[in-house]
């Protein structure tokens, strides 16, 4: 493999002291010789006659007299940052923002979009399918008419028993000794100590002294007496009781009652609506196995065209038992470490937590991590310690995402909690990049086909390229952001810019770590492509003279053959 080089090139080195002659770059000794850098290179053929060169070229950009007609589609929020900042001082922990009764007007999802949520998040076991249809649109509309990109998910109930309102609506406060009723007696408004369980048949199989857990641990009650179909429990672990909270129950250390099929005919209507509303996620809830996750990936195939990504709810025991195939047939993971507390005895959650989000990368599938980050803030205006100690951690393990639950929904201080959110997860990844803290990780092959073999080579090494010469980022144009995603598993120093012209991988690609996807119109001409956004956003002062970026593209010429042509460009603003 060659680099040609001139006295241009001179300038990435002298940015970047982790340069040395004498390392390897893609794992080959370099030599430097009359100014040109060079290591040797490997041919590759397939067997199906389909011959595969690859070359890296190291040029200069100068500014041309040519008229830009792309538009750049830049996120507002990511295009401030990268005025103030700088390219490497772009937050690259994605933020996701449960949108619930404190923060559904317009002005607070304009705010929160502003603070740096990257997907919105709606719960649809609160609320009506008609409120979660008025939020939709609204973000929509700020996507539209104030320069957004902010994705919407949407989480499905699954099959479990929860409460129905209580008739309050933020939390009920569940005081140590209280007796409360559970019952499935369907009544008006709400009665004191008094809460309504969705399904008829929830006591059934229920003793006197089993345990009723109340969302993952926010409260607990021991079952006191039993009449009828009603249950009598007192607290014996106050906490906050939220509306509509999630009931389990069990007994000597085991769940005593098991939930129905992981999505409910309810769940269906709801995947259903999100299709309609052109969600870009569905998050399933209580996941068991990688069939479910199959099921509705065909479903989806079978319903649209729109290409909406499936995640996978971590949060019991048999998921963790079949992780790596529901991690394999997901399109993403979240870890809900509420409910999967549970099940899970609590001092190993961190390390279960630092293994999903590791298979994760290995397998090239967005991870994010939810549940009780900042609980506190759903009353207080500031965190504790040990709260940000947990986010900056998450962080620190390369999670692609973090995620607001209550705090954002029903809590007081919800733009304050994604605020702290921002804060602590730049300040860990300039931590992490000054200590050179970027992890290694053993990267499973994952295509099976040469050319998939080549994309991922090529992605890795682009990396460990970026990060020895010091590149300020890394341009990516990408068909359907494939090459994107795999830039983003290897983690690299600098912020990747992935243009693409499909919207869908675009909202895709705000759950990515270090992903900015922009929308534009891309030409078969890599060299028109590259020479517009280049000067385009010199126009707009996103980039600085004497800046390097390193270019990398999955696109294919509709005039190309059989021989398939792969480069690795650094470009210097000149």
């Amino acid at each position: 493999m060659a680099f040609s080089s001139d006295s241009m090139l001179q300038k990435i080195f002298a940015k970047s002291p982790a340069f040395d002659s004498n390392k390897r770059v893609f794992g080959k000794p370099v030599s430097i010789s009359g100014g040109a850098i060079s290591c040797n290179e490997r041919n590759l053929k397939s067997k199906g006659r389909i011959a595969v060169k690859a070359a890296a070229a190291a040029d200069v950009m100068g500014l041309k007299n040519h008229e830009v007609n792309l538009d750049l589609g830049f996120d507002v929020v990511a295009e401030r940052e990268l005025r103030e900042k700088g390219f490497l001082g772009m937050r690259k922990t994605k933020l996701v923002c449960t949108i619930g009764p404190a923060c559904c007007s317009l002005e607070d999802l304009e705010r929160l979009a502003m603070r740096g949520m990257n997907v919105a998040r709606l719960n649809m076991c609160h609320n009506t399918r008609e409120w979660h249809r008025d939020v939709i649109r609204k973000i929509k509309k700020l996507n539209e008419e104030k320069g957004f990109s902010v994705s919407v998910m949407i989480d499905t109930e699954g099959s479990l028993i929860h409460v129905v309102d209580h008739g309050v609506p933020s939390s009920l406060k569940a005081e140590e000794g209280s007796v409360w009723v559970f019952t499935a007696q369907k009544f008006e408004g709400s009665r004191p100590f008094t809460v309504q369980a969705n399904y008829q048949g929830f006591s059934e199989g229920i003793m006197v002294g089993d345990e009723l857990v109340i969302d993952g641990g926010m409260a607990r009650f021991e079952v006191v007496e039993k009449m009828g179909n009603d249950l009598h429990c007192k607290c014996t672990d106050p906490g906050l009781f939220l509306p509509r909270a999630k009931l389990s129950f069990w007994r000597d250390g085991k769940l005593s009652y098991h939930g129905l099929p992981t999505l409910s005919p309810k769940d269906w209507e709801d995947v259903d609506f999100g299709i309609s509303e052109g969600v870009d996620f569905i998050a399933m809830s209580f996941v068991n196995d990688a069939d479910s996750v199959k099921d509705l990936k065909n479903y989806l195939f079978a319903k649209t065209s729109k290409s909406i990504r499936v995640l996978a709810k971590i949060e019991t025991l048999e998921s963790l038992q079949k992780l790596e195939e529901i991690v394999e047939a997901s399109d993403g993971i979240m870890v809900a470490r509420g409910d999967l507390g549970v099940e899970v005895p609590l001092e190993q959650i961190p390390t279960v937590q630092e293994d999903i989000t590791r298979l994760c990368r290995q397998m090239n599938k967005p991870v994010i991590i939810a549940s009780q980050l900042l609980e506190s803030m759903v009353e207080y205006p500031t965190p504790t310690r040990a709260e940000v100690a947990d986010v900056s951690e998450a962080v620190r393990q390369y999670a692609d995402a973090l995620m607001l639950s209550g705090e954002s929904a029903i809590g007081l201080h919800g733009q304050k909690a994604l605020s702290v959110l921002q804060v602590a997860s730049s300040r860990m990844e300039l931590w992490s990049r000054e200590e050179n803290r970027q992890s290694t990780l053993h990267n499973c092959q994952l295509g099976g086909s040469l050319s998939d073999c080549i994309a991922e080579e090529i992605c890795s090494c682009a990396v460990q390229m970026a990060n020895n010469l010091g590149v300020d980022a890394i341009f990516v144009y990408t068909k359907h952001g494939e090459m994107a995603s795999l830039l983003s598993r290897n983690r690299p120093y600098p912020p990747i810019f992935a243009f693409t012209s499909d919207s869908d991988a675009r909202m895709a690609l705000n759950l990515q770590w270090g992903v900015i996807p922009l929308l534009v119109d891309l030409a078969d001409d890599m060299e028109a492509n590259i020479s517009k956004t280049i000067d385009l956003m010199r126009a707009n002062g996103m980039v600085k003279e004497g800046e390097a970026v390193l270019v990398v593209s999955d696109l294919t010429a509709a005039h190309a053959t059989s021989t398939t042509f792969q480069s690795i460009q650094v470009k210097i603003i000149v």
